[in-house]
């Protein structure tokens, strides 16, 4: 047994978590003079190792995720969601999200299309839950900064928030709160023909560099903004808005990231960075969760496929699950 943990760290730390990077940049910056316990110096180090760290693993992931996103296009899915019924298709929906690499404002047009396709609101929703929410991507990502207990955890959690969510939406029979235009769209890639390896390897390096040109800019941001938190912002500050000792911090937290628009990866080193300080473990995923899956934007986008009543319902039900995960997992902490 200790044998494999010590090979599951070295994974998780010098492969996931790439710590012999830090350590070469460190070196780097300290031979040009720059003080690393110091906000500058260490500013610099957490921007320049999180960003090439991000990138890397990146291209890895959604180059290997948009192969297998090669196998189900969007007919594809659809014919496989319609297979199941009840709360199995809200399952294997949310599920489905978890091999689309994309932002909630890119999983919108996907639910549009799987709506006016017949598929259950319902079962829609869970996909739109899920997709921003929780990824292969964010597993790996998240298991190289907060371990993979942790990761696995929020994966988990996203899942089933998406399950519920759209389940409830399902039960209160929303399909009249739907744009009439959603539901007079043609079918969604009615073609979908086979490809060979070559195909889907050219396929997959598209979305890699598709991908990376749209997210560039919020990790640039987001690794910016961690920097600022994990070298400049004071502790004690952070620690009063966002500590355990106030009891508004995960609702706080979750309205925070509403105005905000970002994929996982450019939250991350935000998340990273409140972790550090000492902000609790809920109140760090209730952030996540709100940037990705309700994230302004985001939200005016939907609002042009739904009614205000649905809108309001999916905003509602997602704050309410965000808060409640929240609050949960910084009671179980000690746990982790």
């Amino acid at each position: 047994m200790q044998v494999i943990k010590a090979v599951w760290d070295f994974f998780q730390s010098q492969i996931l978590g790439m710590r012999w990077l830090n350590d070469v940049i460190g070196m780097g910056l300290s031979a040009l003079g720059l003080d690393l316990s110091g906000w500058l110096g260490g500013g610099i180090q957490f921007f320049i190792y999180d960003t090439i760290k991000i990138f890397v693993l990146l291209s890895v992931l959604i180059f290997g995720i948009s192969y297998i996103q090669s196998y189900f296009p969007p007919e594809r899915s659809k014919q496989i969601l319609g297979r199941f019924h009840g709360i199995g298709a809200n399952t294997v929906a949310a599920l489905l999200g978890t091999v689309t690499p994309f932002c909630s404002c890119s999983s919108i047009p996907l639910f549009i299309g799987f709506t006016s396709a017949g598929l259950p609101l319902g079962v829609t929703f869970s996909f739109l839950i899920s997709s921003p929410m929780v990824d292969l991507g964010s597993l790996v990502l998240l298991m190289s900064i907060f371990g993979a207990p942790i990761a696995v955890a929020y994966v988990v959690v996203g899942l089933i928030l998406a399950i519920v969510g759209g389940t409830f939406i399902e039960k209160m029979h929303m399909e009249k709160y739907v744009q009439d235009f959603v539901k007079t769209a043609g079918n969604i890639d009615t073609s979908s023909p086979d490809l060979s390896r070559r195909d889907r390897l050219v396929f997959a390096k598209d979305q890699l560099l598709d991908t990376v040109k749209k997210v560039a800019p919020y990790i640039f941001i987001g690794v910016g903004v961690g920097a600022l938190i994990h070298n400049v912002i004071p502790a004690s500050f952070i620690q009063t808005v966002l500590g355990d000792g106030n009891p508004f911090s995960v609702v706080i937290a979750s309205v925070i990231g509403i105005p905000m628009y970002a994929d996982i990866f450019g939250t991350i080193p935000i998340a990273e960075a409140l972790y550090a300080k000492g902000v609790g473990l809920g109140t760090v995923l209730s952030f996540m969760m709100g940037v990705t899956t309700l994230s302004l934007p985001s939200m005016i986008m939907l609002s042009k496929a739904v009614k205000p009543k649905l809108l309001a319902l999916f905003i509602g039900i997602c704050t309410a699950g965000i808060i409640i995960i929240g609050y949960l997992f910084n009671a179980l902490q000690f746990l982790f």
